[in-house]
């Protein structure tokens, strides 16, 4: 049976031996591969102009090593320059094995020797043809997760940090994030990773303040089997799980004293001990840091180790909020609709212009979360093409306050004795309560949980839910 996969892909033999051409051809279209042929690495290249024209591609190429004109390794050599090329099998006598090894390792996707046996072409093409799918599914994921994170706006202010992104992401060095609740300090850590050398390594998230104190060091290092009660097996810690790429650790301000001295000696030596074991294994990590919190004034009182802000501030980037950079609110709007769209598979919701300007007089001291959060609420009302002020209505009206207590809008958001029923004034009043002290804690979540008497997971439920929390 004739695989549709097989029917679909189109397979460009090369060889100036014409019986092993036609014995490829045959061979290939039986199992119901679309066959080009050419005589030599000429040929070849002006078959795939041609084909080009026509937008189309072979899936794979299978080309004799020693032909006439240009030879295979300069076909390959050709081929590999181009847009999207496709993988390059090389066909070698026994006498050029060597040289074959050494195409492989400038590029070529396998090779066969001489004389062919079918089985061993069929599976050789169907192993190049599979690489290939894998690469292009996961350069598709790539893209996706990158629109997903990227730095949107035309701010002054985002166009800066974009372009210092730009200029820091190819360095090693540690950067620590600075900015309010839901700025989008993950975005720019994000932005970090893919744009650097470590990009195909892991990026490993730790959110310091949501790990209980006691478990803190297992949850960064690791631990062996029986180290401690609950200890059922060996774990594997965030920074081993990082190694060679980027570790992210997120409200670094909140990370207990004895736990940073731990991350500062692993910063430092490159290694790190799982607990419960004396070996150390050695670690090749960048570190990324955030904080929404005035890590210089937890350093005065005692809280943070000034070493090891030291050692985490070597590139400081800040976050400016928006509402301090408005020029970004419909750009970032035009994103999540787009990116809501493309998840549901279909096309982008359009803001009307009364939800334009409903947007823009917003003040978002959630920042850039608390807008994508209202964006998903409304949608929910909003018809198949456009998003209206009065779906953002819905939300707004019973939500948290769009608003700075400062800076009440005209439509009293704000004021929680505005409110039409009384499971609105609570919610309002629960928002304004747990950001004003969150704003006079620095933006302190372990701190302004202490000062509150609440468990920092209660208080972090809590953030969440009026959008409060990066």
């Amino acid at each position: 049976m004739v695989s549709p996969k097989a029917a679909a892909t189109p397979v460009l033999v090369v060889d100036d031996d014409g019986d092993i051409r036609i014995a490829l051809e045959m061979l290939l279209k039986y199992e119901g591969y679309e066959v080009w042929t050419a005589r030599n690495g000429k040929e070849a290249l002006a078959r795939l102009d041609a084909e080009e024209q026509k937008g189309r591609r072979p899936g794979v190429i299978l080309t004799d090593l020693k032909m006439p004109e240009i030879d295979g390794l300069e076909l390959l050599e050709a081929v590999r320059v181009r847009e999207n090329p496709p993988p390059v099998i090389l066909i070698s006598g026994h006498a050029d094995v060597a040289t074959a090894v050494e195409a492989m390792q400038a590029g070529a996707a396998n090779f066969l020797e001489k004389p062919l046996v079918d089985n061993r072409v069929l599976v050789t093409l169907e192993s190049a043809l599979h690489a290939e799918r894998l690469e292009r599914e996961n350069s598709g994921l790539r893209r996706q997760l990158a629109n997903r994170w990227e730095l949107v706006g035309t701010s002054p202010a985002t166009q800066r940090l974009r372009a210092q992104v730009e200029q820091v992401a190819d360095s090693d060095a540690s950067v620590l994030i600075t900015g309010e609740n839901g700025s989008g300090k993950e975005v720019v850590a994000r932005n970090l990773h893919w744009l650097g050398p470590r990009a195909p390594e892991p990026f490993v998230t730790v959110n310091c303040a949501a790990i209980p104190d006691e478990l803190i060091e297992s949850e960064l290092f690791g631990h062996e089997k029986g180290s401690f009660t609950g200890a059922h097996e060996r774990r594997i810690g965030h920074f081993e799980a990082a190694n060679l790429g980027t570790l992210f650790l997120d409200e670094i301000g909140d990370m207990p004293l004895n736990a940073q001295a731990k991350v500062l000696r692993a910063l430092e030596t490159h290694e790190i001990t799982r607990v419960g074991d004396s070996q150390s294994i050695p670690v090749d990590i960048r570190v990324l840091a955030a904080t929404n919190a005035d890590l210089s004034k937890a350093v005065e009182e005692k809280t943070f180790r000034l070493d090891l802000f030291y050692r985490l501030n070597v590139v400081p980037l800040g976050i400016v909020p928006l509402r301090d950079r408005r020029e970004d609110v419909l750009p970032l709007a035009n994103h999540f609709l787009e990116e809501a769209a493309t998840r549901a598979g279909r096309r982008a919701r359009s803001l009307t212009q009364d939800a334009i300007r409903r947007l823009e007089a917003l003040e978002f001291p959630g920042n850039v979360r608390q807008l994508k959060n209202l964006l998903e609420g409304a949608s929910v009302f909003a018809s198949e093409t456009s998003l209206t002020a009065e779906d953002l209505d819905h939300i707004l009206e019973s939500g948290p306050a769009m608003s700075t207590p400062s800076a009440p809008n005209n439509r009293g958001e704000v004021d929680p004795f505005l409110a039409p029923t009384f499971e609105e004034f609570k919610d309002r009043s629960e928002a304004l309560f747990f950001r004003q002290k969150l704003e006079a804690n620095g933006g302190n979540v372990k701190r302004t949980a202490e000062e509150l008497g609440m468990q920092r997971s209660h208080l972090y439920k809590k953030l969440d839910r009026y959008g409060l929390r990066n």
